[in-house]
């Protein structure tokens, strides 16, 4: 950064620089062998007295992190330190930790980064304090941080530069450890099921999986585009024809379509298989996660997201597509319905329809899209889905519909599982029907994987399978209406963009 562009407090933090190294400190430090975390000091000393802490040698702690507040006292001051889980006061004398060490923490700006060590003991007030020994500067902040409660709120800026809102929101932090902890906690339940996790490319050379548009690269030594690959799903099947018969993989998604609350481009989800299983392994693996989460990462059942309370300790309904859909508005698409009767009907309901469509089945899909799906509160599968928009999955006795439910809470899709097809024949029928919708013009349909079907000829087992989106698990359990609060760095519009369309707005 220019030095003309700096505001005062900036200059004044980096004319400091020079006054450290003549302290012989290095502003911007080295290694600091830390031992304590904020939290554990407050589990462990709880409500302990001056008496028991002070001067007790055995309760010599070292803490780093941030200093969040400073309040100077001629040659005492208090501070704040924030770390990774917490936050503590300090009491800092001159006469304690000698003057040269409290010349440089006279340097000292909230948002530097410091190491305090002493030993612990209890205000007045009943505040557990460090009572500091000896003080080391670690690292300089050269920016002033926003003011805690009105300095940095607006949801686009603390996505922007999520590193300054993890310093100031606490929940920002939470929610990032929380994700951390449920993506373990989902390991621990499927390997505690006997499943296996493996990696999978990220890079494909067709677009398949699923029904998206893909982002598109390019692979320079073999001079041939690649795509980003949109989802797990045929990889992992490869895996159980080579034998390994549970198997899963937490993975990055990518899609090139459209942000919202619910949405980013890239996304994260866990895609799980099962060999010589069906759809209601599935229903039964997908219900214990969700109460693994909740008793074993949470500590709790009942969640208030998106205006309602959501309790996942209770047994999740079930009903098929067509009976939503004919609760919610009389038409049944368990009768034989002509494509031409389907556009009428949903004219007549003002379902919206898409030129690419030929058959029924997408128009009981926009039934339920329009529908149902907004109505779906609480836990809810939703079962027999048409085919025509399922070419992975095995048929049901009517050869309209195929074997597969989608997770729905809050009018939210969560996951979607299939008793998996594993007909070569059908298969690639399938394939043909989505290749056709494509040159209709429909352009998230799904290529040919010819590899796939290869690997098919050679036998795959009978099997369930499911993907569920992990982001919208974190928003659930963190209790947060959008996803973008639970990514780190979500995609964000180019700050330049953000502010014309911001002044846009206020015009």
């Amino acid at each position: 950064m220019e030095e003309e562009k700096l505001n005062d407090q900036e200059l004044a933090r980096r004319n400091k620089l020079a006054r450290y190294e003549e302290l012989g400190v290095d502003p911007f430090g080295s290694r600091y062998e830390w031992k304590d975390q904020i939290k554990d000091l407050r589990t462990k000393y709880a409500g302990k007295t001056e008496e028991e802490l002070y001067p007790n040698v055995e309760v010599l702690v070292k803490v780093a992190g941030r200093l969040m507040s400073i309040r100077r006292m001629g040659k005492a001051s208090f501070v704040n330190i924030k770390d990774e889980y917490g936050n503590m006061q300090a009491w800092i004398g001159m006469n304690v930790i000698g003057e040269h060490d409290y010349d440089v923490f006279k340097l000292a700006d909230i948002g530097d980064i410091v190491g305090l060590e002493g030993h612990l003991m209890v205000t007045r007030t009943g505040e557990l304090t460090i009572r500091v020994s000896k003080y080391t500067h670690i690292t300089k902040c050269l920016k002033p941080l926003p003011e805690k409660f009105h300095g940095l709120t607006d949801l686009e800026e603390r996505c922007r530069r999520r590193y300054v809102d993890l310093i100031i929101n606490d929940q920002s932090r939470k929610n990032a450890l929380t994700r951390s902890a449920i993506i373990k906690g989902i390991r621990n339940y499927c390997d505690g099921l006997g499943f296996v996790e493996v990696e999978t490319p990220v890079l494909s050379p067709i677009a398949g999986g699923a029904s998206a548009r893909p982002f598109i690269t390019h692979h320079n030594t073999l001079d041939k585009d690649f795509f980003l690959r949109i989802a797990t799903e045929l990889n992992l099947k490869k895996c159980m024809v080579g034998g390994i018969d549970r198997v899963y993989e937490i993975g990055r998604i990518f899609r090139n379509e459209g942000m919202d609350n619910r949405h980013n481009p890239e996304f994260t989800t866990i895609e799980l298989y099962q060999a010589y299983g069906d759809l209601s392994d599935m229903k039964a693996w997908c219900e214990g996660l969700f109460h693994y989460i909740a008793e074993n990462v949470m500590h709790k059942d009942v969640f208030e997201w998106n205006g309602h309370q959501i309790d996942v300790s209770k047994p999740f309904a079930a009903i098929s597509m067509a009976d939503a859909i004919k609760e919610k508005c009389g038409v049944d698409f368990n009768q034989q319905i002509p494509f031409e009767e389907a556009v009428k009907l949903a004219k007549e309901h003002n379902v919206p329809l898409e030129q690419s469509w030929n058959s029924t089945g997408y128009i009981m899909q926009a039934f339920f899209d329009e529908l149902v799906e907004p109505t779906l509160i609480q836990p809810t599968f939703i079962h027999t889905y048409p085919i025509e928009v399922s070419p992975l999955t095995k048929k049901t006795a009517d050869p309209r519909f195929v074997d597969r439910f989608e997770l729905f809470i809050a009018g939210t899709e969560f996951g979607n599982a299939y008793s998996e097809l594993n007909n070569p024949f059908d298969q690639e029928e399938r394939f043909k029907a989505q290749l056709a919708a494509r040159e209709r013009g429909d352009d998230e349909a799904a290529d040919i994987d010819f590899s796939f079907l290869d690997a098919l000829i050679y036998g795959m087992p009978p099997a369930g399978g499911i993907g569920v989106g992990v982001d919208r698990l974190c928003m659930l359990f963190a209790e947060e209406s959008t996803i973008r609060e639970v990514l780190l760095f979500p995609t964000m519009k180019d700050e330049v963009v953000a502010q014309k369309k911001e002044a846009a707005d206020k015009e």
